[in-house]
């Protein structure tokens, strides 16, 4: 896709992977509507900044009636709003539990929701779901986390299958650790953030794949550091 004056949507773009990934299309010229709570620290004349839960249907419904009013049909749409309360499984409280389930499952499964329906009358366009690698494997202490993620790696296999009967493309992104405000909650480990990647590397893997031939679907990109690893490999 050749994004300069492309419509995107990028959720949870206040901040971390979201803001970069902004960031990243607007400097390709893509038009770019943020959907958060919060306003992104950013300043340029083609970005909207929504206030938006994604947790509710309404809401984002209505976030879509006013993107395609003010910029027009919808090309690309990043599912990356997301959080995570690092626990002992005991220590989860109710709320925080379906405060994760809400945010990275349903907000997800929402979003995708009306990014089909605003892309199918066109038989074109990219939704990109930014994961984890924690839907890979469990983790202690981000169990509910993974639980979330591992819901949203499936949900996204089967978003690609339908999707791509209307010529609508559907990749996930799974990255490994991303210094961001992720960590901030960590306190049942010590996280080594100066090892992971920063948000711009993420936000420059989803551009690739947004500008990828149309025909060629990127369906799974997992991105992780060098020094980003479960094991420790001593060189010989």
């Amino acid at each position: 896709m050749i994004l300069p004056n492309q419509i995107c949507v990028v959720t949870g773009a206040a901040k971390g992977i979201g803001l970069a990934t902004a960031r990243a299309l607007l400097d390709r010229g893509a038009r770019v509507a943020s959907l958060d709570p919060e306003t992104p620290a950013l300043d340029d004349p083609h970005l909207i900044a929504i206030r938006c839960d994604v947790t509710r249907a309404a809401e984002v419904k209505g976030a879509v009636g006013q993107i395609t009013q003010q910029l027009g049909p919808i090309s690309v749409w990043v599912n990356n709003a997301g959080l995570a309360r690092h626990r002992w499984i005991p220590d989860y409280t109710e709320a925080e539990i379906d405060l994760m389930l809400a945010v990275n499952l349903k907000g997800t499964i929402l979003g995708s929701q009306a990014a089909l329906k605003a892309m199918i009358p066109q038989k074109r366009g990219h939704i990109i779901n930014i994961i984890s690698t924690a839907s890979l494997r469990g983790i202690p202490s981000e169990t509910v986390y993974c639980a979330a993620k591992w819901g949203v790696r499936g949900f996204t296999q089967g978003l690609a299958e339908e999707a791509a009967a209307h010529r609508i493309r559907v990749t996930a992104i799974l990255p490994g650790g991303v210094d961001t405000a992720f960590w901030t909650d960590a306190s049942t480990r010590q996280a080594p953030t100066q090892l992971f990647l920063k948000p711009e590397h993420i936000a420059d893997g989803i551009v690739r794949c947004i500008e990828m031939d149309d025909f060629c679907v990127p369906r799974e990109l997992v991105l992780r550091s060098l020094d980003d690893s479960d094991f420790t490999v001593k060189p010989e």
